[in-house]
C-alpha cells in the first residue's frame, strides 16, 4: 500500500518532468508536497498542477545559504526527493568546456550532497532520501562522459549515505531515456529522432513516460526495508 497520508515530502527539482510527476503522484496518495526549482514561474505552474495546500519555493540549490533557509522554513519532513537538474547537453572530450562540466556537477552532484546534508537532521524517524541517477553510467555513449562520470558519482553516494545517515532509507532511481523536458536543448526533431530512435533499441519498444518513473520514487517513500539501493526504469536499455 502506497500510504502516504499526512507525510511531509519536499521534492528537489519538482516543479517539471519527473519531479512533477512524482510530487503530483505523491500528492494523489496524502502527502503533503513542497516543490523546489530555481525559476518561479516554474514554481508558480507547478503549484497550479498540484491540490491546494501543496507549498513551492524558489531556490538555488547550489546556495548553501538559501538551501539552509528553505529547510529552516519547512521544518520536519518524511521524506526527501531530488531530481534536479538543468537540460542536458553532450560534451565530446575534444571540445568539452570544463567549467560548464564542473556546473553540471555543482548541481547535479554537489547540490544533492549540500541538500542531504542540511535536511538530514529535518527527517522525522521512518523517514527516506530518494536520489536520481541514469543509465549513462552504465550504457554511455560519445559525449557522455561527463553526465556518466555524475550518475555513477550519485550511485556511490547513495550507498554511503545509507549507511552513514541509517536508519533514514537512502535510495536512488535510475531512468532510461524519457520523454520529459531533460531534452528541450535538442531540436524538436531531434527530440523525436531520439526517441524513435531509443523505441527502437529496447526490449519494450518505447521510451519512458514521467509517470513511469514517478511510481519508483513512489515505492521508495513507502517501502520500509529498502536502503542503499537503486531502481532501475529503462525499458530494457542496459540488456540491449
Amino acid at each position: 500500500m502506497m500510504d502516504l497520508q499526512g507525510e511531509r515530502v519536499v521534492v528537489l527539482g519538482g516543479t517539471s518532468g519527473i519531479g512533477l510527476a512524482t510530487a503530483v503522484a505523491a500528492a494523489e496518495h496524502g502527502a503533503e508536497v513542497t516543490v523546489v526549482s530555481s525559476n518561479r514561474v516554474k514554481v508558480e505552474h507547478a503549484l497550479r498542477t498540484l491540490p491546494p495546500g501543496s507549498r513551492g519555493h524558489a531556490v538555488d540549490l547550489t546556495d548553501t545559504a538559501q538551501v539552509r533557509a528553505l529547510f529552516d522554513s519547512v521544518g520536519a519532513i518524511d521524506h526527501l526527493v531530488f531530481t534536479a537538474g538543468e537540460l542536458l547537453t553532450l560534451m565530446p572530450l575534444d571540445t568539452l568546456d570544463l567549467d560548464m562540466a564542473k556546473d553540471f556537477f555543482a548541481l547535479r552532484y554537489f547540490g544533492a550532497l549540500g541538500s542531504v546534508q542540511i535536511a538530514a537532521p529535518h527527517i522525522r524517524p521512518g523517514g527516506s532520501i530518494t536520489l536520481t541517477t541514469g543509465t549513462a553510467k552504465d550504457r554511455p555513449g560519445p559525449g557522455w562522459s561527463v553526465a556518466a562520470s555524475i550518475c555513477g558519482a550519485i550511485d556511490a553516494l547513495t550507498r554511503a549515505l545509507a549507511v552513514e545517515l541509517a536508519p533514514i532509507r537512502v535510495n536512488a532511481v535510475c531512468p532510461g531515456v524519457v520523454r520529459s523536458p531533460l531534452w528541450d536543448s535538442m531540436t524538436e526533431g531531434d527530440r523525436e529522432q531520439l526517441y524513435k530512435d531509443t523505441a527502437a533499441a529496447v526490449p519494450l519498444g518505447r521510451v519512458g513516460e514521467v509517470t513511469d518513473i514517478a511510481q519508483a520514487y513512489l515505492y521508495y517513500l513507502t517501502e520500509s526495508f529498502a536502503t542503499g539501493s537503486v531502481l532501475t526504469l529503462d525499458g530494457g536499455t542496459v540488456l540491449a
